[in-house]
Parts: structure tokens; C-alpha cells; sequence
């Protein structure tokens, strides 16, 4: 009996994600499911406090995200189930709830299947992501896109010496100052606005770009970037889009940069079909701006906790 106890409460050996973890990690990525922005590897290493194990050919992830620990699905070709015995049994030896997430629906059927009635879900459209093609967003054809090529048309009317420039090494500074003084208009118009977390994660992304294979464009007026989009692949046909930023008083700079995004990864990667743009965290004016965009596709991904633990939201 003791030794099936200790068996069921061992603790996994979880390592802090570092840029080395990159390649490894990356490669367990394509296994059938669909997932969303939050695993990809940028995601994980810039956002909050995360650490990877191996279990038998899966990678398992324990995060500590907003004063919560959480354990997204497992990610690899292996057994999930003992991966995800492994994740259960590691909960229980901390003495924390087993929350697991990122469930899309193909997951969410395994993890019933598996231990059919042991978890209670809990799906959050707030948290789907929005899937676009790219040709959609970069040739804005048709009617439902007429709004938005005329505001497209508006912005290059009002801005005709706006150019266009990949982030690089050489203007990367450039795009650090334009972010610094994005917050700094938050700040003034909100003084009680928090973005802490999100300020830490772009000071990485920043600091790791080369390194974590991130795609930058940023636009520029009299030679003073307005707006910038940071991004990286996730799949062979995808992209995710981690941060879009444009300052104040510049009408239609956020139309504008996604439109030149788009088609600037269209050029430089042809076999990329799709943008993922994320979440909307239930922000209505995001809500709106995302589906005026007319998504392809949503990412529809929930979380699942453990019932003996209690449904703890």
C-alpha cells in the first residue's frame, strides 16, 4: 500500500523553460492536435512562470500564470495517459487543484475518455483564439472588407511618406522606444492600468528576438515608428501574432499594420495559410475589432479540473 501511495503522489521534476528548450520542444509540436496560441514555444517562454518535463515522449508543462498554477495539455506523440497520470499524481503531491488547459475539442474527448466523469470542464469563449487567412487579411477582397480597405486608403491618404520596415537587430531599438512610449500614453489616459506582466513579456521578446525566431514589422512616419507586430510560426502553415501596438493619434495605424503584416509574412513564408490573433479575453472592443476581421476559424479551448479537488474556477 505505501508503495502505490508514494507511486501515486510522486512529484514530476519540472526544469524552467529556457531558449535551449526551443528546438526539443518544438519538435514534439506537430502530434494531430489542434492547439492555440498559448503553446506556442514564444508564448510559454515569454509570458509568466513556466517549466517542461519529459514523460516517456511527452512533454508535460507546469505554469504559474496570474497567482494560479495550471498544467496544459501535453504536447508529444507519446502516451498521454501516463502523462497525464504523471500531472495528476504531481497536483496531489503539491497539494494544489489539478487544472488542466488548453483544451481544444479534440483533447477534451481524449481527456473524458480516459477517465471518464473525473474532470468537470470549463470553456471561456473570451480565451478562443481567432484564426484568419492570410489571404484574407492581406488582400482584403470584397465586400464585407470594404470598411476596411477604406480605411486602409485613408491612412496611406493622411500618412503618404509611411514606409514600411522589417524589426531587425539594427532598429530594434527603435521598436523598444515606440512600445516605451506606447505604455507611457496607457499610463496617462489610465493611471490605475496594470501592465506589468505584458511589459515583462515584450522586454523578453525584445531581448530574445533572433533567438526565439520572431517576425517584426513596424511602420513609420517621418521616420518615427508608429506601429509595430511581433510574431512567430507555430506550424508549418501558421503564424501567431503575440503583440500589435500603435500609438495614439494615428488613425488607422492598427488597420494599417496588420494589413502590411500580413502581407509582408505572405511574401517572405508562401506556405503559410493562416494568422492566429489570439485571444479576445473578453474584452468587448477587442471582441468587436477581432470579428470585424471576419476569422476563418476559432480556436475553441477550455480547462478541465479534477473533481475530487472541487471545481475551483
Amino acid at each position: 500500500m505505501t508503495e502505490t501511495k508514494e507511486k501515486i503522489f510522486k512529484m514530476i521534476e519540472f526544469k524552467p523553460i529556457t531558449l535551449n528548450d526551443k528546438f526539443f520542444y518544438e519538435s514534439k509540436l506537430p502530434d494531430g492536435f489542434e492547439r492555440g496560441g498559448d503553446f506556442s514555444f514564444a508564448n510559454l517562454y515569454l509570458w509568466g512562470r513556466q517549466s517542461m518535463a519529459k514523460i516517456g515522449d511527452e512533454i508535460v508543462i507546469f505554469s504559474q500564470f496570474n497567482r494560479r498554477s495550471i498544467y496544459p495539455f501535453p504536447v508529444g506523440s507519446g502516451d498521454k495517459k501516463s502523462a497525464l497520470d504523471a500531472i495528476i499524481a504531481d497536483s496531489a503531491a503539491r497539494g494544489i487543484p489539478c487544472r488542466i488547459s488548453g483544451l481544444c475539442e479534440e483533447a477534451r474527448r481524449l481527456l473524458e475518455e480516459l477517465y471518464p466523469g473525473k474532470f468537470r470542464f470549463h470553456c471561456d469563449e473570451g480565451a478562443f483564439d481567432y484564426i484568419y487567412s492570410i489571404d484574407d487579411l492581406a488582400d482584403l477582397k470584397g465586400k464585407k472588407y470594404h470598411s476596411k480597405r477604406n480605411h486602409i486608403n485613408r491612412f496611406k491618404a493622411d500618412f503618404p511618406n509611411c514606409v514600411t520596415e522589417p524589426i531587425n537587430e539594427v532598429n530594434l531599438c527603435e521598436a523598444i522606444e515606440m512600445v516605451e512610449l506606447w505604455y507611457s500614453e496607457k499610463a496617462a489616459e489610465n493611471p490605475d492600468s496594470d501592465f506589468h506582466m505584458e511589459k515583462a513579456a515584450i522586454k523578453k521578446a525584445f531581448r530574445d528576438y533572433k533567438e526565439l525566431g520572431l517576425e517584426g514589422l513596424m511602420l513609420k512616419i517621418d521616420g518615427k515608428a508608429v506601429a509595430l507586430t511581433l510574431a512567430s510560426r507555430v506550424s508549418k502553415d501558421m503564424f501567431d501574432v503575440h503583440f500589435e501596438k500603435a500609438l495614439k493619434g494615428i488613425n488607422g495605424a492598427y488597420a494599417a499594420i496588420n494589413y502590411e503584416f500580413a502581407n509582408f509574412i505572405r511574401e517572405k513564408y508562401p506556405e503559410i495559410k493562416f494568422l492566429n490573433r489570439e485571444e479576445d479575453m473578453g474584452l468587448e472592443g477587442l471582441r468587436r475589432a477581432k470579428r470585424s476581421y471576419y476569422p476563418c476559424h476559432m480556436v475553441k479551448k477550455c480547462w478541465a479540473c479534477l473533481l475530487e479537488d472541487g471545481y475551483d474556477y
